[in-house]
């Protein structure tokens, strides 16, 4: 990643942001400040907010963070000061058929499709996920774990 390029950020990680339990948790904090610092702009679209706030509610023994609602809309309004929106348009919702169509994804693997149509349409080159196997069938849009993101990234 180098200066100026834009980055999905996937919900996962935004999730490890949050709950300090993860394994991940210390890195995903890191995220905003290392791409400040790199030039490189954070992104996310609807789906990604929609899935934080799904797992941010959701109780604890249901495999959520058991938030508060209000704890959850505040985490997504610091999101929001730091990341930029990209819209799910008409093309993002074509791109997402062909993918789906070209790959044969089923089921929930095409949450992670449409993620890859989001990308590919605003020309984001890189998705930064703790799963990049779920991206691996769709080649235009790379999928990097943090460790890769830093490997890749200027500080």
């Amino acid at each position: 990643m180098t200066a100026g390029e834009s980055l999905l950020v996937d919900t996962n990680v935004l999730l490890s942001a949050t709950d300090r339990s993860r394994t991940e948790h210390a890195r995903a904090r890191q995220l905003f400040g290392r791409c400040r610092n790199a030039g490189v702009h954070p992104t996310w679209c609807g789906q990604i907010m929609r899935e934080y706030l799904v797992v941010a509610t959701r109780p604890i023994n249901a495999n959520g963070l058991g938030l508060a609602l209000t704890d959850a809309l505040e985490n997504v309004r610091r999101l929001q000061r730091n990341m930029v929106l990209l819209h799910e348009t008409e093309q993002v919702a074509l791109t997402l058929l062909k993918l789906v169509q070209e790959s044969g994804v089923t089921g929930k693997r095409i949450h992670d499709a449409n993620l890859a149509a989001v990308a590919q349409t605003h020309g984001v080159p890189a998705i930064v996920t703790l799963d990049a196997g779920g991206f691996a069938a769709y080649g235009a849009v790379r999928a990097l774990n943090l460790e890769q993101l830093w490997a890749e990234t200027v500080p």
